[in-house]
C-alpha cells in the first residue's frame, strides 16, 4: 500500500522518523498540559474529548485518549485497509505517556495563570509545531482524522470538510459539558493557530512569490528578470479569451524583496502589464531546494 512507508528497521531513516514522532508528541504534550488543558480548552480531536473527561470525571487525559485511539484505529484498519503503520501507533502511545507523565508532575496548573488568550495562542503554536513534526515523519495523527476518513469513504463530503465537522462537534461537546461560551471560542482559535503552524512546519514560511506576467513588452521584461534580478523563468504561449490575440506569459519565482523591485521595473517598461502574484510555499528543483531534501 502506498499509504504505508516501509522503512528498514533500525536504518538511519527509521531512527529519524522515530525521533520526529517522539519530539513532536512531546512538544504537543507540553502544549496540552501547560497551556490548553488547565483552561478546559478543547481544540477538537481525541484529546479534546479526553480533556472533557479529565475535568468532569478526573480520568487521566492520556489514558482516556488512548482508550479512544485504539478502537478507532482498529475500526479504521477494518474499514479503510492498512493505512496506519507503526508510526501512527508509536505516535498515539507516546503522546498518551508524555501527557500523563507531565500532568503527574505539573497537575492542572497553567504555566501562564490568569491569561486564557495567551495560553490559547502559545498552546496552539506548540501543538501545531509538534503535529507538524509528526506529519513530517509521514505518520497519521489518528483519532478524529480516522473518523473523518471513515465518513469520507461512505459520503461525498471532502475529507478536509469532514475533519472540520468532527472537530467542531467535539468543541461543542465542551460547551455542553462546561456551560461556558468562552471555551468553544478559545478552542476554535486554537484549531486555527494549530492549522497555520502545521502549514508553516510542512511548507515553510512563504518568502518567495510565484509571478505570472502578461505584457506586449514581454521581451524587455524578460531581459530585466534575467539581467537585473539574475532570475530565470518560463515563457508560455497563450491567447486572450476575448480579443483572441496571441499572448506571451512570463512565469518566474522571486523573493518578496525582488518582487518589489520587479514591480517598479515592470511599471517603467509597461504600465499596462497584467500581473498575478501567489505565495510559493515550497520550491523544489534547480536553483532552489533539491528534491531529495524535500523528502527528508
Amino acid at each position: 500500500m502506498k499509504f504505508l512507508n516501509k522503512e528498514k528497521l533500525f536504518s538511519r531513516k527509521w531512527f529519524k522518523s522515530l525521533l520526529l514522532i517522539l519530539s513532536g508528541t512531546f512538544i504537543m504534550s507540553l502544549g496540552y498540559v501547560y497551556f490548553i488543558s488547565p483552561y478546559k480548552i478543547t481544540p477538537g480531536g481525541i484529546y479534546g474529548v479526553a480533556i472533557v473527561f479529565h475535568h468532569l470525571f478526573k480520568f487521566p487525559t492520556g489514558l482516556t485518549a488512548l482508550a479512544f485511539e485504539i478502537p478507532i484505529t482498529l475500526i479504521g484498519l477494518k474499514l479503510l485497509g492498512p493505512r496506519f503503520g507503526w508510526k501512527t501507533v508509536v505516535g498515539f502511545i507516546s503522546m498518551a505517556i508524555f501527557v500523563d507523565l507531565l500532568t503527574y508532575f505539573n497537575g492542572d496548573v497553567a504555566l501562564v495563570e490568569g491569561d486564557t488568550l495567551l495560553s490559547a495562542i502559545f498552546g496552539g503554536v506548540l501543538i501545531g509545531l509538534g503535529l507538524g513534526l509528526v506529519f513530517k515523519s509521514r505518520a497519521s495523527s489518528g483519532g478524529s482524522d480516522v473518523i473523518a476518513m471513515i465518513f469520507n469513504k461512505y459520503t461525498r463530503i471532502p475529507l478536509g470538510t469532514l475533519i472540520i465537522y468532527v472537530d467542531s462537534v467535539i468543541v461543542l461537546i465542551s460547551l455542553v459539558a462546561f456551560r461556558d461560551w468562552k471555551i468553544p471560542l478559545y478552542s476554535w482559535l486554537v484549531i486555527y493557530i494549530v492549522g497555520k503552524t502545521v502549514d508553516i512546519i510542512l511548507e515553510g514560511a512563504s518568502y518567495e512569490r510565484a509571478i505570472f506576467i502578461i505584457s506586449n513588452k514581454h521581451e524587455e521584461i524578460k531581459a530585466t528578470i534575467i539581467h537585473d534580478l539574475k532570475r530565470g523563468g518560463t515563457v508560455f504561449h497563450g491567447q486572450g479569451m476575448y480579443s483572441k490575440e496571441d499572448k506571451k506569459i512570463i512565469y518566474t519565482i522571486v523573493s518578496r524583496r525582488e518582487f518589489e523591485l520587479l514591480k517598479d521595473y515592470i511599471y517603467e517598461i509597461d504600465p499596462n502589464a497584467f500581473i498575478t502574484v501567489t505565495e510559493a510555499h515550497e520550491i523544489i528543483g534547480e536553483g532552489f531546494k533539491p528534491i531529495q531534501d524535500s523528502l527528508s
